[in-house]
């Protein structure tokens, strides 16, 4: 039975018989963010991906797909207690080890979604679907997208969610929210003196060119994150 990442979230504090508390202070979150996590309202980054692994010993492949083995195959003889925390080639921790830093962790609102296609008719942003926990996000007005459509992949794929950043300034090369009379679509922006090009990451798919007079807004997307 294929199981959620939540799911294996508690399993794996469940198996290491800590409770909630406990392990909250284990990998230095919120007892209400673990909470979050295990119900499926947020989704934890890679960086707390890898401290969850460590401190219940589960594979951290497993945490993040639920393939493969719970718990990291041991020689015999070998003491189980004793887990492997290197990164698999998915899984890229935010900082290295000796370089880990205590950072600030904030709630922002996934507002219904943004195509990677198409233009279409704007999100609705008065409207908060459900929260996503993220670090480093210091934009006060920062909210999170859905993806729809493949425009974008393999970087941004269908189901992914990007968080935006209102305030941060755009430069030519950025992914960004782009709303163009009125609708909006998620590209890499190239900008000249009069124009606009929204570039597909996707090579099957065209760029399009739009007029500058006709963009209302270019928001900058600052973190992704992946469609578990």
């Amino acid at each position: 039975m294929r199981t959620t990442l939540a799911d294996r979230i508690r399993a794996a504090r469940e198996h290491r018989e800590l409770d909630q508390q406990t392990l909250s202070t284990k990998i230095d979150v919120a007892a209400r963010t673990l909470q979050r996590w295990e119900k499926g309202e947020q989704v934890p980054d890679s960086n707390y991906l890898m401290r969850l692994a460590k401190q219940t010993g589960v594979r951290p492949e497993w945490l993040l797909t639920g393939e493969g083995d719970m718990y990291q195959a041991f020689p015999a003889g070998r003491d189980r207690s004793v887990v492997s925390t290197s990164s698999p080639g998915n899984i890229s921790p935010l900082h290295r080890e000796k370089s880990l830093r205590r950072v600030t962790l904030v709630d922002i609102p996934v507002l219904s979604s943004v195509p990677a296609g198409k233009a279409a008719i704007q999100f609705h942003p008065e409207h908060a679907e459900r929260y996503v926990t993220v670090d480093n996000v210091k934009d006060r007005s920062a909210f999170a997208l859905v993806v729809k459509g493949h425009s974008m992949s393999p970087r941004i794929e269908d189901g992914d969610i990007v968080v935006v950043s209102p305030q941060q300034e755009v430069h030519t090369g950025d992914i960004c929210v782009v709303r163009v009379n009125d609708e909006d679509v998620l590209k890499k922006v190239k900008i000249d003196d009069q124009h606009v090009h929204l570039i597909p990451l996707n090579s099957s798919f065209e760029p399009m060119t739009v007029r500058k007079r006709d963009v209302t807004l270019i928001w900058k997307v600052v973190k992704v994150i992946k469609n578990l």
